[in-house]
């Protein structure tokens, strides 16, 4: 029987597909909810809530050792050491919910903090106050029974949103990126109030962040964050702030990697970070700081890009939610958490009042000396004596009285009883009364006392937690544009090769590994190439150079004979919108045809060319010239117009003209610091030839430059910007921080050089261009105080000063207070042509520009 028993065991088939499903599906819910998402009660992983839940246990408002904290945690925490120790450490960088003592590394440098024997933590004050209160913890028991854990703690903060989190688990992962606590706070107001926000993330290294794109923290959506890299001088740049999740030592090693590879060109790199971010870079001379600013952006970790995964834990589920959504809820659940302690303390009042009537009646009416009482033989006839006596009173009370009661006023010492104050007892019972009134007042009101707790929580904690990461609108920076020239462009023109490896053919320019190149060939064919050691571009090669993309200046003159027709043709074109590696026909394509002229034209200039004819031809005139600047520019697929008839002998270049473009209309984007002429921001104005820029800052500098759209500019420190007339008069106000009073000058600037700053007030820290803007003749309106009013005045500036030299200091403003300048605005009768008689319109002849001159008004 044993054998035939045992024969059936081994004979049974066990399938294991079912096991490991199962056994996969409780693991992965395992990670999901027990290792790498946060709860949306608390914001906190299963370990982090341990970890603050064990030291609110040992709490005695000093630092303990974090290798105690540790130990305290793992009656908690069914995990090693190392991982619990990490989550401290991450915890306490955070600088929110843990005070830390030694060195816990730093987030900017990528310093990891000392071992936990070493260093020291405890509870903020903070999070004392937001995250614990033991009556309205849901309480669970730990992983081994021996004692009760939170299954969250009863946040009263969004302290997911406000130190943000990353988690991969089994199947997703979440990245919740850290946002402002004085923001999260208003945002919450806000909601109370049923008005709009808006959450944008903070981190805590600063830099710069373009939100376009977050939507909202949800999965799909993404932030661009940079570092702030600006001019210290010609030769310099200096970095003082990091993007989020890169430290100044990464930071250095992907510049130092960009500048091996030939992306940007710079001679060295040094790290002064300390207390403060400070990573100076030193150029090569001649190098652009603008154009360096760009590649750093393009090439290195200056510039990052993070995609947000907001998911979170809610009813025991995975959600993928906005972090509106989850301010939303967590500020419901605050509202909730403020309503439930609000009826604990009202309950806790109401039996302070319950207890101290019963001590009171017990008293005044001599309970305590009753006979029956006195001569009761155990606590059962006790409690039946004074359940008789005070049955005449049970009306008065909110609830029954029970033996627990009788206990306690039996357990009073008749010392105590004969030292009773009635008067004191009433007083401290009205004292109770009003703050059960004012309690149920708010719990009544209860949005009005939420509202009232942040504010609280803002006024107190709000200190030192401004924004620090700068809210921007980046531009976008073509990496071929700012890449430096790493490599050297040669050509083969009769095999037809081009490329940097080439290096015994002839050589073209200098370039970068990034730049395409247009070739044009002497049978009338053109194509674009990316740059690479050798590529065949086809025989005989008339043009090579570097192709830009977009480029709307450039124009090329072609004359070419067809094969077919016998006729000479000549067409200016552009080049756009081109397929790399594709051959372009820019002929007829006829059999025997061929280029006879061409030229290019960087700025869209016309040309005259001589052409000479055969002497065999029957045309009475053999010499004649051509100008470029008759034909229209159109694409490069037009067949061109007909030059002549005849066999031509050769061309010859006889002159130059202007270009036949015009100029370049500008604009100047305050949102991002940059040029641009495609209509965005401010119009500075048509540019052409040796056009410059004038710009002027808060500080009191001024400098000139050229127009290239490359040129960058400091939004928070340009105050004006325009293009430069060295006949134009500029009416400055400023006020001098040594002496505080306010001076008017008007000037012209007489100086040329280009990329130079040169200061135009008193050289103080707080010194400050007010006011400034060009005319001959201009008034402004100055708001003062004066006997507690104020009052506007309109100033004639053209009237108080003449024009003097950029150096003078200016003449002195008679008001001690000014509150604001602004440019005066006048009223002008309009032509009746363009509007009814008698209208008026208000024109601020600041903004003055060609629509007004159209009006017939200037």
């Amino acid at each position: 029987m044993e054998e035939t028993s045992l024969d059936n065991q081994m004979n049974e088939q066990i399938s294991i597909s079912g096991l490991y499903e199962n056994w996969f599906l409780e693991y992965a819910s395992y990670v999901i909810l027990d290792r790498a998402v946060p709860a949306l009660e608390d914001g906190l992983k299963p370990v982090q809530r341990r970890i603050l839940h064990a030291m609110y246990e040992i709490n005695d408002d000093r630092f303990h050792k974090v290798a105690n904290i540790i130990g305290q945690t793992m009656a908690y925490h069914p995990h090693g050491d190392a991982s619990i120790g990490e989550a401290i450490v991450n915890l306490g960088q955070k600088d929110l919910l843990i005070d830390t003592q030694g060195n816990w590394g730093d987030i900017r440098t990528g310093d990891t903090a000392a071992a936990p024997r070493y260093i020291e933590a405890k509870l903020s004050k903070f999070a004392l106050e937001v995250l614990f209160n033991p009556q309205t913890t849901d309480w669970t028991v730990s992983y081994d029974g021996r004692k009760r854990e939170p299954i969250t703690l009863p946040a009263k903060f969004p302290i997911l949103l406000a130190q943000g989190v990353e988690g991969i688990a089994v199947g997703l992962s979440t990245k919740i990126l850290p946002h402002n606590f004085c923001e999260l706070i208003l945002a919450s107001i806000a909601f109370l109030k049923n008005e709009e926000f808006e959450l944008i993330p903070d981190f805590p290294t600063g830099g710069m962040i373009d939100p376009e794109q977050y939507k909202d923290g949800l999965r799909g959506g993404r932030v661009k964050i940079r570092a702030k890299v600006e001019e210290l001088d010609k030769k310099t740049l200096i970095i003082k702030d990091l993007p989020f999740g890169v430290t100044s030592v990464t930071l250095i090693d992907s510049i130092v990697k960009a500048n091996d590879s030939g992306k940007i060109k710079i001679k060295k790199v040094i790290d002064n970070t300390a207390k403060d971010v400070e990573i100076l870079i030193q150029l090569l001379p001649g190098i652009s700081t603008d154009i360096t600013i760009d590649a750093l952006y393009a090439f290195t970790d200056c510039a990052v890009s993070v995609s947000p995964n907001a998911c979170i834990i809610i009813e025991q589920k995975p959600h993928f939610v906005t972090v509106s959504d989850i301010l939303k809820l967590t500020v419901t659940q605050t509202k909730a958490l403020l309503g439930r302690e609000l009826e604990i303390l009202i309950h806790e009042l109401k039996e302070k009042i319950f207890f101290s009537s019963l001590l009171k009646i017990f008293i005044a009416e001599g309970m305590y000396k009753n006979q029956l009482y006195e001569s009761a033989e155990s606590n059962e006839k006790s409690f039946e004596v004074l359940n008789v006596l005070f049955e005449p009173h049970f009306p008065i009370f909110f609830r029954a009285i029970t033996n627990d009661d009788y206990l306690k006023l039996m357990a009073k010492p008749l010392s105590s009883i004969r030292r009773f104050d009635f008067k004191e007892a009433d007083l401290k019972l009205k004292e109770l009364e009003a703050d059960i009134k004012k309690s149920e007042s708010e719990l009544n009101h209860l949005t009005d006392y939420t509202i009232k707790y942040y504010q609280n929580l803002l006024n107190k904690y709000g200190k030192g937690r401004e924004r620090k990461t700068e809210i921007r609108q980046f531009d976008s920076i073509n990496a071929s544009v700012v890449a430096a020239n790493n490599q050297k462009l040669y050509v083969n023109r009769k095999e037809g090769f081009i490329g940097f490896g080439i290096k015994k053919d002839e050589f073209v320019c200098e370039c970068s590994d990034l730049d395409d190149i247009i070739v044009f060939r002497k049978d009338g064919n053109c194509q674009i190439s990316r740059i690479s050691e050798k590529v065949f571009v086809g025989k005989d090669i008339e043009y090579v150079n570097i192709f830009k993309k977009n480029d709307e200046r450039t124009v090329y003159h072609l004359i070419y004979f067809d094969g077919k027709s016998g006729n000479t043709y000549v067409k200016r074109f552009q080049v756009s919108g081109i397929t790399r590696d594709k051959e372009y026909d820019l002929t007829q394509g006829n059999k025997g045809t061929k280029l006879l002229y061409f030229s290019v034209q960087p700025n869209g200039e016309a040309e005259k060319v001589s052409i000479f004819l055969s002497q065999a031809c029957s045309a009475k005139i053999k010499v004649f010239d051509f100008d470029f600047a008759e034909l229209a520019i159109k694409g490069r697929s037009s067949q061109g117009n007909i030059l002549t008839k005849y066999p031509i002998k050769k061309i010859q270049f006889k002159s130059s003209g202007g270009s036949t473009l015009g100029g370049v209309k500008i604009w100047y984007n305050p949102q991002i610091g940059k040029l641009n002429s495609e209509g965005y921001g401010e119009y500075l104005g048509v540019f052409d030839g040796e056009d410059k820029l004038v710009n002027f800052s808060h500080n009191g500098n001024y400098e000139i430059t050229d127009f290239q759209l490359t040129n960058r500019f400091e939004p928070s420190e340009l105050l004006a910007i325009y293009k430069f007339d060295a006949n134009q008069v500029h009416n400055l106000i400023y006020k001098d921080g040594i002496t505080q009073t306010h001076y008017l000058k008007r000037f012209k600037i007489e100086t040329t050089s280009l990329g130079k700053k040169f200061n135009l007030i008193t050289e103080h820290k707080d010194s400050k261009i007010k006011f400034i803007n060009h005319g001959i003749t201009y008034a402004v309106d100055v708001e003062i105080k004066r006997n507690n009013k104020n009052e506007i005045l309109k100033l004639s500036l053209h009237d108080m000063i003449d024009v003097k030299g950029w150096k003078a200091q200016g003449v002195k403003l008679p008001f001690d207070q000014i509150i604001n300048i602004s440019d005066h605005k006048e009223k002008i009768t309009l032509p009746s042509e363009k509007f009814e008689a008698g209208d008026t319109i208000e024109i601020d002849l600041k903004k003055r520009d060609n629509t007004s001159e159209q009006l017939g008004l200037f």
